[in-house]
């Protein structure tokens, strides 16, 4: 975005990578609406203001306040918070026509018992108001939903918005998102991604990929481009979640923000299409370039550990790295030293990931393919209970 548009950022610390890249700044906690606003309203004294913008998931609603109360372009606040909470997306959808899941909101051990029973199995529990796969369980009988509740009904504790926990039908087929594009109430796809999914019951997605030229694009847009029209979401990046179920689509849900894990990244390297620069531009009231200007593919893949424990090592073979050009990326996001936690032992798939890889290709099955060999020149070892455990390709 700073490429584009002169920055001033609200952040809970004081920036450190952030500084080259913005010209002012105001220290708040986001999540605090009196806190926000506050900031909000000095940068507006300072500077004049043409746009605000969040890529963070949690933040969509109170940004959207602070957009409204500065008089600047904006999704209603109350779209935004229909986004946020799961179950009330669900009832647009029911409403509009959108292919979804069967979903009942539960707050208790019984209840979600009862609507496993109704719905039949298997089923899903998640958390009506978090992001990230967090807290989200496959549970096939009666016993299994009392661990899938008690993993969501946690998760859902900690969201400030819902502590509700949905129980929903288990959509079988391949998972793909369709990246969109709004503006003054009109919705294009610009691109769709891969997904692939780490073992069950568990929803963690450990890779993606983007090619510019896949066909089930044409397939995916239209459920896409419905589902954000019955939410009611006017401008703005979004990120749809679905499944394929016997090759037709069924609605997951939809994000009101650009995808996470780099996803924006990866549609720029496969198409050229700029979802960062565009969000900023939507947020300013501007219509967005969405000309794509190149057909390859990307691809990303997570680093997870092989168990829960200290990380003591971690690192990309260099002679494998010299050798391969078209590795775009390697993050590390956990240091040595950390402590990484899986699920369920108290951890979740997004805290607990080590780092990612990306690379280019020009098709995304050649990118993922890219992406697996790459993984196998990664090295993690990790102390578990006493004793150091090494893998490479299992680290995923």
């Amino acid at each position: 975005m700073a490429a584009h548009y002169d920055i001033a950022l609200i952040t809970p610390a004081e920036p450190t990578w952030e500084r080259p890249f913005i010209v002012d700044w105001e220290g708040a906690d986001p999540a605090d609406q009196a806190a926000l606003d506050e900031a909000g309203r000095a940068l507006a004294r300072r500077h004049e203001l043409a746009g605000v913008v969040t890529w963070t998931e949690w933040y969509l609603v109170p940004v959207a306040h602070l957009a409204h109360r500065l008089a600047l372009p904006t999704t209603a606040p109350e779209v935004m918070r229909d986004c946020r909470n799961k179950g009330a997306a669900r009832h647009l959808f029911a409403r509009h026509g959108v292919p979804s899941a069967a979903s009942v909101s539960v707050s208790t051990l019984a209840g979600a018992s009862a609507a496993a029973r109704q719905i039949g199995y298997p089923v899903v529990l998640k958390p009506a108001g978090h992001a990230a796969s967090i807290g989200v369980m496959r549970a096939d009988n009666a016993e299994e939903v009392v661990q899938a509740y008690a993993f969501a009904a946690q998760a859902a504790g900690c969201s400030a918005e819902s502590t509700q926990v949905l129980v929903e039908e288990y959509l079988d087929g391949p998972e793909v998102s369709v990246e969109c594009v709004t503006h003054r109430g009109q919705t294009r796809a610009v691109a769709v991604t891969r997904k692939t999914l780490g073992p069950a019951p568990y929803f963690q997605e450990i890779a993606h990929s983007v090619d510019a030229r896949d066909p089930l694009l044409v397939t995916v847009a239209p459920a896409a481009t419905a589902a954000v029209q019955a939410l009611g979401l006017t401008d703005g990046i979004q990120h749809v979640e679905i499944r394929l179920v016997r090759g037709r689509p069924r609605l997951v849900e939809v994000n009101a923000r650009i995808g996470g894990d780099l996803i924006g990244h990866l549609v720029h390297r496969a198409t050229g299409i700029d979802l960062p620069r565009a969000a900023a531009d939507l947020a300013c009231g501007r219509t967005p370039d969405l000309a794509p200007t190149r057909q390859q593919a990307a691809g990303i893949r997570m680093v997870y550990p092989p168990v829960s424990g200290t990380l003591t090592a971690r690192h990309l073979d260099d002679e494998f790295r010299a050798g391969a050009p078209w590795l775009e990326r390697v993050h590390w996001q956990r240091e040595t030293g950390d402590e990484v936690v899986l699920p369920p032992q108290g951890g979740d798939t997004f805290t607990s990931r080590i780092g990612f890889l990306i690379t280019t290709a020009p098709t995304a099955a050649l990118a993922q393919q890219r992406a697996e060999k790459a993984l196998c020149a990664v090295t993690v070892h990790i102390e578990s209970s006493g004793q150091a455990t090494s893998c490479s390709e299992s680290a995923a």
